[in-house]
């Protein structure tokens, strides 16, 4: 059996289609989608109809669990300032429908016919879990406390990565529309199953990029989510990360003086 496991596509649909192209020059069998369908790109709304239109799992990441929880007691207060406007965006896009299909993806994925593999966005603990290669085991345990499967499929960290752990194995599958790795291509994985587990091939697809730095500007993204927008767009033409050391910064910034996020975020871009 050969699978194909695409995360992380963030509303990028140029890419999306440029992964799904290739995958089905691969001639797979079944088709996962791990999560994160929406919010990045301009995109969501796209990219979300399209993945349903495959027929093939889908599974919960953190950006689905925004969109479905946003407005409820769940939600963060923090989600309704600038800093989630490319979620504000997103549910401008999204049907209550399709929120309430979101509300409903499983966050892992068991198939019978594949007893030793376990695929989840992030961790069977927490949508939000990272690994790292130098991640301790001991907090991997804590990430998979009942996970036995000996290959663990996952995705969030939007860079490819192979992790041994005692006996099994967690691969990280690369991000479809906003990958991280110094590489901006539409990236996934290709699984294949042996007697001896499964052959593990990271795809790294080229797509046609400037055509989704163009949604950023034909949409009006960029004036509507502001600082946040410039974020990513920098990390989807960089493919590096810019939002996360961001976020720390700003943190630090904001216990010792007032400064705004459109403030933070160009002192951030000019000095770092």
């Amino acid at each position: 059996m050969r699978l194909a496991i695409l995360a992380d596509i963030h509303g990028n649909l140029a890419a999306f289609e440029a992964a799904l192209d290739h995958a089905a020059s691969q001639k797979v069998d079944q088709m996962i989608i791990s999560g994160d369908v929406i919010i990045g790109s301009p995109d969501s709304a796209a990219c979300w109809k399209l993945a349903q239109s495959l027929g093939c799992p889908i599974l919960r990441g953190n950006h689905e669990r925004y969109a479905y929880h946003y407005g409820t007691p769940q939600a963060s207060p923090e989600w309704s300032t600038d800093k989630f406007a490319p979620l504000h965006w997103a549910l401008n896009q999204l049907t209550e429908a399709d929120r309430q299909t979101m509300a409903h993806l499983p966050a892992a994925l068991h198939l019978p016919e594949a007893p030793d593999l376990f695929v989840v966005h992030a961790t069977e603990r927490d949508d939000h879990d990272s690994i790292t290669a130098y991640t301790p085991e001991e907090q991997l345990a804590a990430m998979f406390p009942r996970t036995k499967e000996r290959f663990i499929i996952r995705s969030h960290n939007h860079y490819a990565q192979t992790r041994i752990w005692n006996d099994r194995i967690i691969v990280s599958s690369g991000s479809v529309g906003l990958p991280l790795d110094g590489n901006p291509t539409a990236q996934y994985l290709l699984l294949d199953q042996t007697r001896d587990g499964w052959h593990i091939q990271h795809q790294s697809v080229p797509y046609s990029l400037q055509t989704t730095i163009q949604r950023f500007y034909d949409t009006d993204y960029l004036s509507v989510t502001g600082p946040i927008g410039r974020l990513f767009l920098r990390e989807l033409v960089t493919a590096s990360q810019y939002m996360v050391p961001f976020l720390r910064l700003y943190a630090q910034w904001s216990k010792t003086e007032t400064v705004s996020l459109a403030q933070a975020v160009e002192r951030f871009l000019n000095s770092y």
